[in-house]
């Protein structure tokens, strides 16, 4: 559903991206882990579309985004980690414009954005201005925009930020359940006790480096730990260490 292949992404002479190849397999969801800088928002704007490779790849659903770059905005919903909405309109009003686009007939329009309004408890703020909502009321909106066309791929950037306990909850067992059915989720996250639950595969990038792939059951037992953190901070220092030495002369 989700295809890097050898995914470059370069500044100048900081590469952002080196030589990423990444799948997410229908029916899975995968968590993209890394420290501050590791490339994790960069791989996802590059996957929806923002951002263009410097070299490489990127395939959703069958369809490579950059050279067909509307078919592939249809088949996935994205939720980022900062929500950017229309303030003057209602959410109600937002979700049907979004309806629109997605040519969803208005019938099933109106029973979908029930649906969704109920789903993350937003269905007395319906008629509201988005600009008097709360931040966590903006990100439950911006998943029920994501999940109102039922796409094939769900993308999401920091899943938690601004969510109240019963909303994490829905989206934590959105995760997990998103996929059945032949769907794919792909989320970055600092949570990694998120990671180990909602997660059928991690995968942890370090400075623009992918460090390992796998079910985190498997990522523990290989590296002899307890836990994800523990596999995190050993893996991502003895990087830094390994990165550190091979750039001091005098090492």
């Amino acid at each position: 559903m989700i295809r890097f292949e050898q995914v470059e992404k370069r500044y100048g002479r900081h590469r952002a991206l080196m030589g990423l190849d990444l799948r997410v397999r229908p029916g899975e969801t995968l968590a993209l882990l890394g420290p501050n800088g590791a490339g994790k928002t960069t791989a996802i704007r590059i996957l929806t579309g923002q951002l263009a490779p410097s070299r490489g790849r990127v395939f959703l659903d069958g369809v490579e985004v950059w050279r067909e770059p509307v078919r592939a905005k249809a088949r996935f919903g994205y939720v980022p980690d900062r929500p950017y909405l229309y303030g003057k309109l209602t959410g109600v009003e937002l979700l049907r414009f979004v309806a629109g686009l997605y040519r969803i007939p208005r019938q099933e329009a109106e029973r979908r954005i029930e649906e969704e309004l109920a789903r993350f408890r937003l269905t007395r703020y319906a008629s509201a201005l988005i600009e008097t909502y709360s931040h966590g009321m903006r990100q439950k909106l911006t998943f029920a925009l994501a999940l109102l066309p039922r796409p094939p791929v769900l993308i999401v950037d920091e899943p938690m930020v601004g969510l109240d306990p019963v909303a994490a909850r829905t989206v934590r067992e959105l995760l997990q359940g998103y996929p059945d059915g032949g769907r794919a989720v792909l989320f970055s996250t600092h949570q990694l006790a998120l990671a180990e639950e909602a997660a059928d595969r991690v995968a942890l990038l370090h400075r623009g480096r992918l460090l390992l792939e796998g079910p985190p059951e498997e990522v523990r037992r290989a590296h002899g730990s307890r836990d994800l953190e523990e596999v995190f901070l050993r893996l991502t220092e003895d990087a830094s260490d390994a990165l550190g030495q091979a750039s001091d002369p005098h090492s």
